[in-house]
């Protein structure tokens, strides 16, 4: 039986974790004394993971749990390496889907997929980890990453710094969100990149359709409550909208008929929505928004406020809920580490994914980029070249482990076969009411296919289906749409 067994491999994989050489933070008695005593006693010296001997497997050492990352690990081959994953969440969210989770159409726990179901061997062999952390510093001299861990505020614990000691170390540690400098956006706007802030807006979204309809709310602030406003004319920010026109349509007009003539959406972008597309895609992304009640408008973020927005033509935009999805850039631990940058801030690399300067450090995904040596351009923060980062960055890893240049310091020499290349798929985005765009060129100023409306919308759909890393969550997600179809969105505030 499916428990028996587990039961089973847990008690054997605890048994090898006992006879093990190493302190791990989270499981000596040291810790234990730690949590029941002060939460102002600093960890112990030696915490962490010390190195590798010649004996033992080397470790690879993963810093993030993004697509580049996760598609890493899962292509690793754990009978050569022993996997280490330091991230502040111990899930990869599914992006592309993240839209949906919004306004009810899929549930949460869809587009969330644990690092133990994508890498086992993190969950039970015995030199392998997941640590909820974060990465401080990276000594590439020493080969160690210095963390600290995450106790979300936990007034009951106090976060405490370890290390751990690499063979090989992956930084994949993603972007953040661009705010451009301009004042109020962190405060005041939310962002589209994690589960949590899609938590976030569908509650706000509820609170202000629910504060709306009571009594002693004027006209004018009901219109400022349910105006939604995206700052953003991306992939993520038309398939908001286009998500969130769907939800005014056909659950807000049904549900909350009271103030269904207040609620609207603008999308505000300095220029054309989905640039990357082709021209044709764009017209038709646009009068499909438009005649979802959309409305565009054409200019710059000067300034966020606690209840409005002004452009910097001096327009007041009032809204109640505000959606921030203008790309992404170096975060300020990419921007601080001391390793050699590429242009644009991100960690430098060849062609091979390594970081030149630094032995046995690669980089991959959304912070790193080609340094102007290679003569080669940075590619764009995309889940498709990330996760083609990540597969090939394991075929090498392999290569190079089966090879005997696993361990630190060993295999500089060695031949490492062909570069990594990318080469486009295509571009996917959804512009609501079962319409989509599919742009399969290679570039943009390449020819290709390009399809609109409701066969587009099937592949779409189709697509990323296939792309949900789990059975398990494919069948959530099936589910959650058939759902969503048959007996509308769930509009509960919980």
């Amino acid at each position: 039986m499916y428990w028996f067994k587990t039961l089973t491999r847990f008690t054997t994989a605890s048994k090898q974790r006992a006879t093990t050489k190493f302190t791990p933070t989270l499981f000596s008695l040291q810790h234990i004394h730690h949590f029941t005593t002060t939460r102002d006693a600093a960890a112990p010296p030696d915490s962490g993971l010390g190195p590798t001997k010649k004996t033992d497997k080397p470790r690879v050492v993963v810093l993030g749990s993004g697509w580049a990352g996760c598609s890493l690990m899962k292509g690793i081959d754990t009978s050569l390496y022993d996997i280490v994953c330091v991230s502040p969440r111990n899930h990869m969210v599914f992006t592309p889907l993240l839209a949906s989770t919004c306004v009810g159409t899929l549930e949460f726990r869809s587009v969330a997929e644990p690092i133990g179901r994508i890498q086992p061997a993190i969950s039970h062999e015995p030199g392998s980890f997941f640590f909820l952390a974060d990465c401080k510093d990276v000594d590439a001299k020493n080969h160690e990453v210095h963390c600290q861990t995450i106790t979300d505020g936990l007034q009951s614990l106090k976060p405490w710094d370890f290390k751990i000691s690499y063979d090989k170390l992956v930084i994949a540690s993603g972007a953040e969100a661009s705010t451009f400098g301009i004042n109020g956006v962190k405060e005041h706007a939310i962002f589209l990149r994690e589960v949590y802030h899609a938590q976030e807006i569908r509650r706000k979204l509820l609170l202000n359709l629910m504060l709306s309809d009571v009594p002693g709310v004027s006209d004018e602030e009901k219109r400022r409550l349910l105006h939604c406003v995206v700052v953003g004319g991306g992939p993520t920010g038309v398939e908001f909208s286009g998500e969130l026109s769907d939800f005014i349509m056909k659950d807000v007009r049904q549900r909350y008929s009271h103030v269904k003539d207040y609620i609207h959406v603008t999308l505000i972008e300095a220029n054309d929505i989905l640039s990357s597309f082709d021209d044709r895609l764009r017209v038709y992304a646009t009068n499909q928004l438009t005649k979802s009640g959309v409305r565009l408008v054409r200019g710059t973020v000067k300034d966020v406020q606690p209840k409005k927005i002004v452009l910097s033509d001096g327009t007041d935009v009032p809204y109640g809920l505000l959606v921030w999805s203008t790309g992404v850039g170096p975060s300020s631990f990419i921007r601080n580490m001391d390793l050699p940058k590429a242009p644009g801030g991100r960690i430098g690399i060849d062609e091979w994914l390594r970081v030149p300067s630094a032995p046995d450090i690669f980089a991959i995904g959304d912070c790193s980029g080609y340094l102007e040596s290679t003569g080669k351009s940075t590619l764009p923060a995309l889940a498709q070249v990330a996760e083609r980062e990540g597969k090939y960055l394991a075929g090498l890893l392999n290569k190079i482990g089966k090879a005997g240049g696993g361990h630190a310091n060993s295999g500089a020499d060695m031949e490492l076969g062909d570069p990594f290349v990318y080469r486009h798929l295509g571009s996917m985005a959804t512009v609501g009411n079962f319409k989509a765009l599919v742009d399969l060129r290679q570039s943009k100023e390449a020819k290709g296919v390009s399809i609109t409306g409701f066969a587009s919308w099937l592949m779409w759909r189709s697509a990323y289906l296939t792309r949900v890393v789990s059975w398990r969550n494919r069948f959530y997600v099936t589910v959650n749409w058939l759902t969503t179809f048959v007996f509308g969105r769930d509009i509960s505030r919980i």
